[in-house]
Order: structure tokens, then C-alpha cells, then sequence
């Protein structure tokens, strides 16, 4: 438990909320951002495996319609 030799004032009771509420504003922007990303990344993500399961497929003469190509 943590112990003060003194109560804080009423000046740094407010920057401390000023500075959680500035931390919890950013937390929340970056959750935001990420969460609006997430579509266009699942996109690329498609279209990389697609590319690869093409270039195997020309190259090689390989069926992957079972094989996932996630891993690669």
C-alpha cells in the first residue's frame, strides 16, 4: 500500500486526471485506427494468398484448392 507524507492538492488531482484523460483519448484513437484498418488488411492479405496460389499453380501445374497457403 502506498503511503503519502501529505495529501496531494486539488492542482495535481486535476493533472493527474488531465494526464489519464489525455492517455485513455489516445488508447481510444489507436483502437479506433486499427479497427478501421482491419478490412484493407484482410484484403491484402487475400490477394497476396491468391497471387501465390496462382504463381504455384502456373509454375508448378499444381491443384491447391485444398492446400492453404497462409503458412507461406
Amino acid at each position: 500500500m502506498v503511503y503519502w507524507s501529505y495529501p496531494p492538492t486539488s492542482r495535481e488531482i486535476a493533472l493527474t486526471a488531465a494526464v489519464f484523460a489525455i492517455g485513455a483519448s489516445l488508447f481510444g484513437a489507436g483502437a479506433y485506427l486499427s479497427f478501421v484498418n482491419v478490412a484493407p488488411q484482410q484484403a491484402r492479405a487475400k490477394e497476396r494468398s491468391e497471387a501465390m496460389r496462382n504463381y504455384l499453380r502456373k509454375r508448378f501445374g499444381l491443384n491447391l484448392s485444398e492446400v492453404d497457403c497462409d503458412d507461406l
